[in-house]
C-alpha cells in the first residue's frame, strides 16, 4: 500500500503514506501516518532506519520536511522509532513521545533530547498551527507501558498505534477493513498475546468511545473504517489477553 488518502477536505488531508515491505523491517510490515493542514504537516510513526528513505520519498509527494511541526511516536519499539535520529537531520520538528519513554530513546543515537517532548500519562491536547489541533489520547499497557494515539478531530482519524494491528499474509494488500469478521483471524493472536489484559482494553474502549472516530487507523495492517470500526471496538472490549490468559510461568490459556 502507498500513498492512500484516508481523508480530504479543502485543506486538511490525513493519509497513509506507506506500508513497509516484509524485509525492509525484518518482516514486520508497518505504516506511516501523514496529516497536512494548510502549509503544516504532523508525520505519525516515522518508522525504522530501513524504511525512513522511501517514508521521504512519499512524503515529498505532499509536503517537505520544512514543513514539518510535529513528529508523533506512539512508543517506543524500533519499527516505530529507529529511524528519528536520520529525521532529526532533515526537520526541526518537535517530537512527541510517552514520558516514561524519554530516558530510552538515547539509545537510537539520539545525541541531544531537546527536541522531544515527554506526554503526560493523561495524555494532552497539541495544537500544531492555527485551526490545526490534534489530541494524545493514553492506550497504556496496548501494548506499551506508554503507549498514546492520536485523535485528529478535522478528519476524525484515531491512530492507533499497536491497537488494531494486523499480521497480514505477504500476498494480502487490502487498504481497508470492511468485514471486520473476516479480518479477524489476522489480528486476534497478536491481541491475545500483546495486549496486556482485559482491563487495560476496556479503559481504552470506553475513552475512545466518547470520541467521534470515523477511521480507526494502526501501525500495522489495513484501516478499520464503518462497521468495522464498532465491531472492532466491540470485540476488543471483552477481549481475554495477556495476563488474563496466565496459567503459569510460561504458560498460557487459549482464548
Amino acid at each position: 500500500m502507498r500513498n492512500i488518502t484516508l481523508f480530504k477536505s479543502g485543506n486538511h488531508r490525513f493519509m497513509l503514506l506507506n506500508e513497509s515491505e516484509p524485509g525492509e523491517e525484518d518482516g514486520i510490515r508497518s505504516n506511516q501516518y501523514l496529516i497536512v493542514h494548510d502549509d503544516s504537516a504532523v508525520l505519525l510513526d516515522p518508522g525504522g532506519f530501513g524504511v525512513m528513505p522511501r517514508v521521504l520519498a512519499e512524503m515529498l509527494r505532499h509536503t517537505g520536511p520544512d514543513k514539518l511541526k510535529a513528529i508523533m511516536l506512539s512508543h517506543q519499539d524500533p519499527d516505530i522509532v529507529g529511524g528519528i535520529s536520520t529525521w532529526l537531520e532533515l526537520t526541526q520538528a518537535p517530537v512527541y513521545v510517552s514520558r516514561i519513554w524519554m530516558r530510552f530513546l538515547p539509545h537510537y543515537g539520539i545525541k541531544a533530547m531537546d527536541r522531544f517532548h515527554g506526554v503526560p500519562d493523561e495524555g494532552m491536547a497539541c495544537s500544531i498551527s492555527p485551526g490545526f489541533d490534534l489530541q494524545l489520547v493514553p492506550a497504556h499497557f496496548l501494548h506499551s507501558e506508554g503507549q498514546i494515539n492520536v485523535y485528529d478531530p478535522a478528519s476524525k482519524v484515531l491512530f492507533t498505534g499497536d491497537i488494531g494491528a494486523a499480521m497480514m499474509p505477504t500476498d494480502e494488500d487490502e487498504a481497508f477493513v470492511d468485514d471486520f469478521a473476516a479480518h479477524l483471524p489476522y489480528i486476534e493472536g497478536f491481541h491475545r498475546r500483546y495486549m496486556v489484559a482485559n482491563r487495560a482494553a476496556r479503559i481504552w474502549v470506553d475513552a475512545v468511545s466518547e470520541l467521534d472516530v470515523a477511521i480507526l487507523a494502526p501501525q500495522h495492517g489495513p484501516v478499520y473504517r464503518g462497521q468495522a470500526v464498532k465491531d472492532f471496538l466491540a470485540w476488543f472490549r471483552e477481549l481475554e489477553c495477556g495476563v488474563d490468559l496466565m496459567t503459569g510461568s510460561g504458560t498460557f490459556r487459549k482464548g
